[in-house]
């Protein structure tokens, strides 16, 4: 029985509607649709003409605040005006969230790419089977990559890459130097956190449990990734929850608490802090011996449409477009500065390594972490509900 042009249009409009379909499914079949259909005139013919137009959209999941602010105008909106495609942009909470999402759909619809949080977070996508196999020739601008960034990925996933590594990081201390002094911030170290006469002037991230515990170590003088007294990590954690006055969740809710005095100390994202700094708070920065460093990649999830992409990645590692986001997240790019050339603006950044090298941070090891994700993540959840 032949269908009608408005009868097609009509059964795949109500398929998305219900769920059975995404929107770059539906657009992509009715552009065929109305070339099969071959004809002029009519809701069909416009719609695939539409259709063929519009492009595609990657959906992008990340961290919100000035580092979505700055992928936006420097990276998303000129590759969405050179390529036609778009680029759907949204914060999250972090990525368990995400692949709880992901898990509970029973698909990747709505979700493309992350702003995904170093090594670990690499494996455990990989390990869930949701990573993706780059074809690097189609990001040329990968030469431009440090190669000691690059490694940790290719040690989990040496066929071929899931992602990009993007930009790097610390998560030291932020403290309000009205009320802390330099002096006493280096004097402490990470026990600034667990200072009792600043009791409800302590803020702390919530989100991360591996945090918590990196920290925990740190103040129980031990080596972050060789934990072998995990009870006095936790005390230190219930020691410290007694004196926050918030746990917070995001890197926006980060710097609203800090720039309205609502807490004075906390750990904090290096970029962050330096943000606040440009904005003129009175925020001095601290890395702790053995402090945290991370490195941020662009993940492609499986499933995702590589091609759009893969020419996405290569525009955000552009020496233009990477430098400029560099120096508007606060965070230096993965690009090596041995091969590019960096602005002043990026090379003062915290963390910053002139050399590539990235010899002089302390990574998380995925080997000693994410084997006791499981049962120390509830210990955890335990404490931060009073436990």
């Amino acid at each position: 029985m032949k269908i009608s042009s408005t009868k097609r249009y009509e059964t795949l409009r109500e398929r998305m509607g219900n769920g059975d379909m995404d929107r770059r499914s539906f657009m992509s079949l009715l552009g065929y649709a109305g070339l099969a259909a071959g004809v002029a005139g009519g809701a069909m013919t416009a719609m695939s003409r539409q259709a063929l137009a519009s492009g595609t959209e990657l959906y992008f999941e990340g961290w919100g605040g000035v580092v979505s602010e700055a992928l936006r105008k420097h990276a998303f909106d000129p590759y969405s005006k050179k390529s036609g495609n778009t680029v759907v942009d949204s914060a999250f909470g972090g990525e368990s969230e995400v692949l709880t999402k992901i898990k509970a759909a029973g698909s990747i619809n709505g979700h493309n790419i992350l702003h995904s949080s170093g090594v670990s977070w690499y494996q455990r996508w990989v390990d869930n089977g949701y990573g993706s196999k780059l074809n690097e020739a189609n990001i040329p601008n990968m030469k431009n990559v440090m190669t000691s960034i690059i490694a940790p990925f290719r040690a989990i996933t040496p066929d071929s890459l899931s992602a990009v590594p993007y930009d790097y990081g610390t998560t030291g201390i932020a403290y309000n130097t009205k009320h802390i002094s330099k002096e006493e911030a280096e004097k402490l170290g990470a026990d600034l956190l667990l200072k009792k006469d600043l009791k409800g002037k302590i803020g702390g991230w919530g989100g991360d449990w591996a945090n918590r515990a990196w920290y925990g170590a740190l103040q129980s003088g031990q080596d972050p990734n060789n934990i072998q007294d995990w009870d006095a990590v936790w005390e230190k954690a219930r020691e410290h929850r007694a004196l926050v006055a918030k746990y917070w969740e995001s890197g926006a809710e980060l710097m609203d608490l800090l720039a309205k005095e609502e807490i004075y100390v906390t750990e904090a994202w290096s970029g962050r802090v330096a943000a606040l700094q440009a904005q003129g708070h009175p925020i001095g920065y601290l890395d702790p011996k053995n402090g945290l460093a991370w490195m941020e990649s662009m993940f492609v999830l499986k499933g995702s449409p590589m091609d759009e992409a893969e020419e996405l990645l290569n525009f955000m590692l552009a020496p233009e477009t990477a430098i400029a986001v560099a120096a508007g997240q606060k965070y230096p790019s993965s690009l090596d500065p041995q091969k590019v050339e960096m602005p002043d603006e990026v090379k003062e950044l915290p963390a910053y390594d002139p050399t590539g090298k990235l010899e002089g941070l302390v990574f998380r090891d995925p080997s000693t972490w994410n084997p006791v994700e499981k049962e120390q993540k509830k210990q955890w959840n335990r404490i931060k509900k009073g436990a």
